[in-house]
């Protein structure tokens, strides 16, 4: 197991758990620490759980468990499973059934939850379920809707150099993403909007190498800028978010792909919130701006443990 975590002295318990479709691993940071455990939900879709791993330094309080949904990083599917179209497999609604049995597996009856992008998505998702209420959420970098994000998106293209924007529209005009020239500019941007540490951590390195790009095809589409023409196209939990009636603490980079004003109209829409914007970040700023964003995630877990 390798752990980029100040907190790799605690314990670590790995194992697989059965949920709809497969098995998905898991670990568990600091399985013996005294507080309420903290379970992390990763983005993508389709990107594994690595570079979550600045979060395990809250080991020392509290577990923190981190795994990787089905189909991506340690939790392949099995043969049967890949040889369809992943139709049933690569949904909302299979996405939450798997949290609700990682949560069973685990009995994590008392737990915190965090959600990172797409996993902040499957969060707010899964609390409108309204299973066993967790003690307090945080939603990291994820707006609430699908048409937010391509908004935002176009928004932060139309900031690009215009060289790079006319190899954009070249490139998609031709169908021709797997181009290098394409592949670097997405890069750039990444590099601006995603995570702004140069160069990039391992654990960073380690979930862009793992990614699964089927799901991330059948879940969103063929590109970063869209259209989205997969399974969350039509995501939009804007006039809902009323109902999860927990604490919650929203984040965002200044930088953010997921942009603070985005992020500020989850805030205010959900009943309980704190709004956290970190002002050297982007959509990683657990990564970006480690300490701070640990300290006060750790302050916020503290008040609602």
């Amino acid at each position: 197991m390798t752990a980029d975590s100040r907190a790799a002295g605690r314990p670590v318990t790995e194992g697989f758990a059965e949920v709809p479709g497969g098995r998905v691993w898991y670990a568990i940071h600091g399985a013996d620490a005294p507080g309420v455990p903290l379970l992390c939900l990763h983005g993508g879709p389709g990107i594994p759980h690595d570079y979550l791993e600045p979060l395990a330094d809250l080991a020392d309080d509290r577990p923190v468990v981190l795994y990787d949904q089905l189909g991506c990083g340690r939790s392949p599917l099995d043969p049967a499973a890949a040889a369809g179209d992943g139709a049933d497999l690569w949904t909302m609604d299979r996405a939450v059934a798997e949290v609700t049995a990682v949560r069973s597996v685990l009995g994590l009856d008392t737990m915190h939850l965090f959600g990172n992008s797409w996993g902040g998505w499957l969060a707010m998702e899964y609390l409108l379920r309204r299973p066993e209420p967790p003690r307090s959420v945080t939603i990291s970098s994820a707006p609430a809707s699908v048409a937010e994000w391509v908004q935002d998106a176009a928004r932060l293209r139309a900031r690009l150099p215009a060289d790079q924007q006319a190899v954009l529209d070249h490139h998609e005009a031709h169908d021709w993403l797997g181009c290098p020239e394409y592949v670097a500019v997405i890069a750039a941007y990444y590099q601006e909007h995603v995570c702004r540490v140069q160069p990039w951590p391992a654990c960073v390195e380690r979930s862009f190498a793992g990614m699964n790009a089927e799901i991330y095809g059948a879940m969103w589409g063929a590109s970063e800028f869209g259209p989205v023409t997969g399974t969350l196209r039509d995501f939009d939990v804007r006039g809902k978010l009323g109902q999860i009636a927990v604490p919650a603490l929203v984040t965002a980079g200044r930088y953010d792909e997921a942009t603070p004003e985005a992020m500020r109209a989850v805030a205010e829409e959900l009943p309980d919130a704190e709004l956290s914007v970190f002002e050297g970040s982007s959509h990683m700023a657990f990564v970006e701006e480690r300490q701070a964003y640990v300290a006060r995630l750790r302050e916020f877990l503290r008040q609602h443990d």
